[in-house]
């Protein structure tokens, strides 16, 4: 017999230490967009960018994120907020100012627009902390860790969803998350991610949703059927009683997700929903698709699943399962293009690219994970730009100038990453930091190569280099090598590496000019 969620879960994730009561918001005046860029129906109704084109702000407390939205011109003015740490009751405050409307015990995202959360550095973890969107539109959060937040006991958070939606909510993209509790609702959670009263255009791409009672619903009652236009590709929900998705009208579509240990059901069509759902991986799991617990129906369009040691229970009033052989009693018309993994390879994709601090990996629909294609505007992909060489020639400005950044390993040294040793080096403590090279004076830079120490060569993963200067995003892609930009004049360039799938080695940082 299948056991409870809380009994299953043999411990919850130990808490961070506390960050400090505010956090420092270091102003830059350009932001980088989110890696990549939204998909699914958040791509619709004008497309969802988030907080592109606007400042970029970092913050390592909740009062540091709503003093961040607090401090804009409008509360349309974009921005982009990189949260690094762990965001908790302890340091979150309401903050208040004419361009939001903030709450002490949630994240509050309340009659805003054109935001960006996105996790950066060692990682973001919202803890017992949920994330509220409400009267909001133009919502991009991506990288981030959202846990145990509660409906009931101590300490509550946003009625118990991790990340929740509601009230005339439009173009939200949340992306590469992990959403997890340590329970059900006995246990005093609620759902990992709602939506309700007038929410759509949503995608959730790439997330983890796991240990929980509830996945998650689209409309909080028979009567909420407001809501809808809503995708869900390429996550994994693992551990999850029921509600993967509850779907109250509207339509939404499902379409390369891994479905593990679903124990009482899954994707809940009814009150004249509309489910398309294309090429996922269902696996030990109980009624994956159909309409439960309501003579209100649902339907539901299918091709290309695989049911791994699915069961199935009886048709009943109240209970209509879509199996053993799931059939198709409705049409859903798609409107946008999306790349398809075939089923088979869904579950090594999905535990590949799904989850915060994975390296924001996607898929093309080759079964092979890919790393994400930069939207900065200064992209080093465009025409106008100079093509790099291989090896670089000119003079390397690195030797002779200062150096710095974050997370420096034990026995390692920034300044061996200018000193044209190949046999030093410089490694972060983890896999993700940043290093620089610094002038007393503007120096005029188009290029780079990071140089990989011996044996770590492959190391790197995604990166970007920042006019540090500015906060401008010079170039962003993956692995080291030769990396060319417009000609910039600066005093410091900085090289972050925010994925790597090991602890990174850089032996020298070079700089070149045109």
């Amino acid at each position: 017999m299948r056991r409870p969620v809380a009994l299953r879960l043999q411990a919850a994730l130990g808490t961070l230490a506390l960050a400090a009561a505010t956090g420092v918001v270091l102003s830059m005046p350009e932001a980088a967009a989110a890696a990549g860029g939204a998909t699914g129906y958040a791509t619709q109704n004008g497309g969802t960018t988030g907080g592109a084109g606007g400042q970029t702000v970092r913050a390592t407390t909740g009062t540091a994120i709503h003093q961040a939205l607090c401090g804009r011109a409008s509360s349309s003015t974009p921005i982009t907020i990189e949260v690094e740490g762990t965001i908790n009751h302890g340091n979150t405050s309401k903050v208040s100012g004419d361009s939001c409307n903030t709450a002490a015990d949630k994240i509050e995202l309340k009659q805003i627009s054109n935001v960006t959360l996105v996790g950066v550095g060692n990682g973001a973890v919202f803890d017992q902390l949920g994330i509220h969107i409400r009267e909001a539109s133009n919502i991009v959060i991506q990288n981030v860790t959202v846990r145990n937040v509660k409906k009931s006991g101590s300490p509550t958070s946003n009625g118990g969803d991790a990340i929740g939606m509601e009230s005339d909510v439009r173009n939200v993209w949340v992306d590469h998350t992990t959403l997890e509790a340590s329970g059900g609702e006995s246990e005093g959670y609620d759902g990992l991610f709602d939506m309700k009263a007038n929410t759509q255009y949503v995608t959730l791409s790439y997330s983890t949703l796991r240990n929980s009672g509830r996945g998650g619903l689209i409309g909080s009652s028979e009567s909420d059927v407001s809501n809808g236009y809503v995708t869900f590709h390429h996550n994994l929900y693992d551990n999850i009683d029921s509600r993967a998705p509850l779907l109250r009208g509207g339509t939404a579509h499902m379409y390369n997700n891994h479905y593990k240990g679903l124990s009482k059901s899954g994707i809940n069509s009814r009150a004249d929903a509309k489910a398309k759902v294309d090429s996922n991986y269902f696996e030990d799991s109980k009624d994956v698709l159909g309409t439960f617990y309501t003579d209100a129906a649902g339907s539901w369009q299918v091709s290309g699943n695989i049911y791994d040691n699915v069961t199935w229970s009886q048709p009943g009033e109240d209970n209509n399962p879509a199996g053993p052989d799931p059939q198709s009693n409705t049409s859903v018309s798609i409107p946008y293009s999306y790349p398809l993994d075939d089923a088979s390879c869904v579950p090594d994709v999905v535990s590949a690219t799904a989850g915060a601090n994975k390296g924001l990996k996607v898929s093309d629909g080759s079964c092979t994970p890919q790393n994400p294609d930069p939207t900065d505007p200064t992209d080093p992909t465009d025409p106008t730009d100079p093509d790099p060489t291989d090896p670089p020639t000119g003079t390397n400005l690195s030797i002779g100038a200062g150096s710095d950044g974050s997370s420096k390993a034990s026995g390692t040294s920034y300044g061996d990453v200018r000193d044209g040793d190949l046999g030093t080096y410089w490694s972060p403590a983890g896999t993700t930091g940043s290093v620089s090279v610094k002038w007393s004076s503007a120096t005029t830079v188009s290029k780079i190569n990071i140089r990989e120490a011996a044996g770590s060569a492959g190391t790197i993963g995604s990166y970007r280099v920042l006019n540090h200067d500015s906060g401008a995003v010079l170039a962003s892609g993956s692995g080291a090598g030769v990396i060319g930009f417009q000609a910039v004049s600066l005093k410091k360039i900085t090289f972050e590496i925010t994925g790597a799938s090991g602890t990174p080695r850089i032996a020298e940082f070079e700089t070149y000019a045109p």
